[in-house]
């Protein structure tokens, strides 16, 4: 699947150790690509089944290098194996190919139609890389990694320095499981550092690339992607603010349950998570400043105070932190701590501020960017505010946004402030909290910039295998040289969306 090189300034002289992994990518893509796809889905499972396997020693290690509890880890990895397993069965069924099937027609309403048949096929090589939050999920046979290998093609991950041992071991761990699965070598390899990130990214071998990480360094990389003089897709998922909006009839009827849930979801993992409500709205004269206390001292109590995941984070989380807490008219509810130890490495609690819709809006420059971590401040706003307003000034894109309301409360204000919400948000929330992103089919986990660097896609779910593929039709081509999903005898059993001739006479009659 060689990509000639060009002269072009971007293109960098690889490592000799990156370069034997790149030219083994590209040497296995189109091998790889005409897999069986039992066979590829036997693969997956049995990475899927490796990592199970392996669970008790990469928890240790993935303990000792991000500090996260043993119970969060242990979830995340058994998730890592679930999602390697639904893919395998989404590649099984084939629905994810698309095939389409238009026979020749010479009777076709517009003139003689050509026999045209269109399938997905995999992009390419594709370089993938890893999140520091989420050691497994998101990591080296995280949810990207995931997609890309269902979908045919081979994966380079840069592993993240936040857990390099991780990385490494999961990476000899997965290896080893497909390539004792039987599929080509090259198909996926581990690598580090982040020059040789940035100039795999260039290279012409690469056909797509994918990141979950901050907005400052994920917008560099997609910038990278499309100056290349090919350029490439690139799926960035970057960062958000999760903004809930919570109702009158909610407070006078649900305060306990949101304080609750509110904690919980602040709370857990040291607040470290991509869909972390970031902002609460609310209105004023609320009254939950007690309980807010009360229910953060017993989720401290609980945890006590948690590891930020590495001192970058640390860094920006105390940065940023102390920015919201300077602006006019921020209130402290609950005065987390936050220290750094002799390593650089940074310990908290959660801090809860709140502050006025106007001293909100005089200050949005100082108070409205993420904060990655323990934070999330309560906009208080007047009666009678129109929510749906605030969404339009304030947020241009969300991975989620949440609405908490009263049992049974379906108004025309909450309509319009739904219809708002599309507009910015890759996935809405009636009730619940957004922390907790399930493994689905109908899973969204994508959001307009600067949620994502593009929002026709997911990170999650088995919509995610859609970004590494591409369409190509053929016409008039002889069955036998076909790709498998188009022939007319169907070896691989997937479904096909077939025309008839003479079908196009009675189009309309559906809509009349």
């Amino acid at each position: 699947m060689t990509t000639p090189h060009t002269n072009s300034p971007l293109i960098q002289e690889l490592d000799p150790e990156i370069e034997a992994l790149v030219a083994a990518a590209d040497a296995a893509a189109l091998a790889y690509a005409d897999t069986n796809p039992k066979e590829r889905g036997a693969a997956l499972v049995a990475a899927a089944d490796a990592l199970d396997a392996n669970a008790d020693e990469l928890v240790a290690i993935a303990q000792e290098e991000t500090g996260l509890s043993e119970g969060r880890l242990r979830g995340e990895l058994n998730r890592t194996a679930v999602q390697l397993r639904l893919f395998a069965d989404v590649i099984v069924d084939g629905a994810y190919l698309d095939a389409r099937i238009d026979y020749l027609d010479t009777d076709y309403a517009l003139g003689v139609r050509p026999d045209l048949r269109r399938v997905l096929q995999p992009v390419g090589p594709t370089v993938v890389f890893a999140a520091s939050n989420f050691p497994f999920a998101f990591s080296v046979a995280g949810g990207d990694t995931a997609a890309a290998l269902a979908a045919g093609n081979p994966v380079l991950l840069k592993s993240h320095s936040g857990h390099p041992k991780l990385s490494v071991r999961t990476g000899e761990i997965v290896a080893e499981a497909l390539k004792g699965a039987g599929l080509p070598d090259g198909v996926f390899a581990v690598f580090s550092g982040q020059e040789n990130g940035t100039s795999v990214l260039k290279d012409p071998r690469i056909q797509a690339g994918a990141f979950t990480g901050s907005e400052y360094v994920g917008r560099l990389l997609a910038d990278i992607a499309a100056a290349r003089p090919q350029p490439i897709p690139f799926y960035g998922e970057l960062g958000s603010t999760n903004p809930v909006f919570v109702t009158q009839a909610a407070l006078d009827t649900r305060a306990d349950d949101i304080v609750s849930g509110f904690a919980t979801s602040i709370s857990g993992s040291a607040g470290q998570l991509c869909t972390k409500p970031g902002f609460v709205f609310l209105p004023e004269g609320h009254g939950l400043d007690e309980q807010l206390v009360a229910a953060f001292d017993a989720a401290n109590e609980s945890t006590g105070e948690q590891r930020l995941l590495n001192p970058g984070i640390t860094r920006g989380y105390n940065k940023r932190r102390d920015e919201v807490l300077a602006a006019n008219g921020v209130r402290v509810i609950t005065d987390g701590s936050s220290r750094v130890d002799d390593d650089k490495q940074g310990w908290t609690t959660p801090t809860i501020v709140a502050v006025s819709l106007d001293d909100f809006r005089a200050g949005r420059e100082a108070i409205l960017a993420e904060v990655f971590g323990p934070f999330s401040v309560l906009v208080e706003v007047p009666a009678g505010t129109d929510y749906p307003a605030l969404v339009n000034e304030f947020f241009t894109g969300s991975l989620t946004t949440t609405i908490q309301a009263a049992e049974g409360e379906e108004s025309d204000e909450l309509k319009s402030l739904v219809r708002a919400l599309r507009q910015v948000s890759g996935r809405i929330l009636f009730g619940g909290w957004p922390t907790g992103v399930a493994v689905t089919y109908a899973q969204q986990h994508g959001g307009p910039w600067p949620a994502t660097t593009n929002d026709s896609s997911t990170s999650v779910g088995t919509a995610a295998i859609g970004r590494f593929l591409r369409p190509v039709a053929f016409q008039s081509m002889p069955d036998a040289l076909l790709p498998a999903p188009l022939q007319d005898s169907n070896p691989w059993g997937v479904p096909q969306r077939i025309d008839e001739a003479g079908a196009s006479k009675t189009w309309g009659s559906a809509a009349r």
